[in-house]
């Protein structure tokens, strides 16, 4: 699966020539460090000397380790060690970036913090990945789905007195966004003042910003935004309708130009002609009536023909997929939207699984796999030279334990 259609070289990518180390696991740090990487950054996972846990996770939980990790280096180091700290502090020492994602008061115990660091280096930009910026619950222990029910999403997905989370990791890989972005301001402020200085994301406030724009409705209109499932939409054709052998597929007609195409398209000419539905918000009062009657028209049809016609009309509609689907989505592979990711760990290590590309193109081009998700410990050599540790030293610190790989 490539990642690029041009023949042409790649233009140098933005970030090259910037490290990153980062003190990582589970989504949310890993995401940041996977954007900065992505973006040409040399960025440089620390790992216990036996594995990030995301290594070894089932379920859910398999996907978290090739998905945010590549494009990365592995050095493995003990920080329970007074040896293998001190290579740690030795390599955020060379960093512009250090990223970090542990619980208050871990990074500080071992000095590894920022306001240890950068007395090192007043360069440095150091991203701290929390569940609460600093405030009344910043000592809470924070997990997306934490956040996600307190934080209003949940409310807001599920059903009526049925919270429910959104299927997918929204604010750990959101927070990690935010780390990056705000990693990358702070790279343009250092070129004009020569200092760093140390970022914030949390995944609570990730989660507010999502729901913003309900807060904001009911702060200007007095109104509660309703859950999802059960708000009163602004579009009178928006929804999921079952057809022929049971299909399902989601359509929608967001304006009266949208409408009348709609019913032009199924030769629908009493509906387009119908007084009380001649506007949006005409159709949007009597939408119950409305959706109950499309419903009965479209039943009989499948879900293939309905989507031809919404095609070749130019109308909003959708498959209902399911993410493994989109494994074989003609237009993700037509585009360079996956790349084949070696695997490291697990019944499948050495195999190769795709993996979704960051959302953008640059100078026309995907931004692409150069290094497949690192293997424990797979650049730990190669960094301790870099840090000046002579043979007998590496020797040394792998007798001790201090350091794998």
């Amino acid at each position: 699966m490539s990642n690029s259609s041009s023949t042409h070289p790649s233009p140098p990518l933005p970030l090259a020539g910037l490290r990153v180390v980062e003190f990582t696991h589970m989504v949310m740090g890993p995401t940041c460090g996977m954007v900065l990487a992505d973006l040409g950054a040399e960025v440089i996972k620390v790992e216990p000397v036996d594995g990030d846990r995301t290594r070894h996770l089932l379920g859910a939980g398999a996907g978290f380790f090739p998905m945010f990790n590549r494009n990365k280096k592995s050095i493995a180091l003990d920080l329970r060690q007074p040896q293998g700290l001190e290579a740690a502090i030795r390599l955020a020492g060379t960093a512009d970036v250090v990223a970090q994602n542990f619980k208050p008061g871990v990074m500080r115990k071992y000095g590894l913090d920022y306001a240890a660091l950068s007395r090192l280096n007043e360069r440095l930009i150091y991203v701290n990945h929390t569940g609460f910026l600093p405030g009344p619950y910043e000592h809470r222990t924070a997990l997306d789905e934490v956040v996600q029910m307190m934080g209003g999403l949940a409310y807001m997905t599920g059903r009526p007195g049925d919270p429910l989370r959104a299927g997918t990791s929204v604010n750990d890989i959101m927070g990690g966004m935010f780390g990056a972005i705000g990693a990358m301001a702070a790279l343009i402020q250092r070129a004009q003042t020569g200092k760093g200085q140390e970022i914030d994301s949390a995944l609570f406030e990730n989660n507010v910003f999502l729901v913003g724009q309900h807060m904001m409705q009911y702060a200007v209109t007095g109104q509660a935004a309703e859950p999802m499932p059960n708000r009163i939409s602004a579009w009178s054709v928006y929804d999921v309708f079952t057809v022929l052998d049971g299909e399902q597929i989601f359509l929608a007609a967001v304006s009266d130009a949208q409408w009348a195409a709609m019913c032009n398209a199924f030769g629908w000419s009493d509906l387009l002609a119908h007084p009380q539905y001649a506007t949006n918000n005409d159709r949007v009062r009597l939408r119950p009536t409305l959706l109950s009657e499309l419903r009965r028209r479209f039943a009989p049809m499948t879900a293939a023909h309905i989507a031809k016609r919404f095609e070749d009309n130019g109308l909003p509609y959708a498959p209902i997929s399911k993410p493994e689907q989109l494994l074989d989505d003609p237009h993700l592979r037509a585009t360079g939207g996956l790349a084949d990711v070696r695997l490291t760990d697990g019944e499948r290590a050495g195999q190769t699984a795709p993996a979704t590309l960051l959302p953008v193109r640059m100078a026309g081009e995907r931004l692409g796999v150069r290094m497949d998700p690192p293997q424990l410990g797979e650049h730990t050599q190669e960094l301790l030279d870099s840090l000046g540790y002579d043979a007998a030293a590496i020797a040394a610190l792998r007798a001790s334990g201090a350091v794998a790989g």
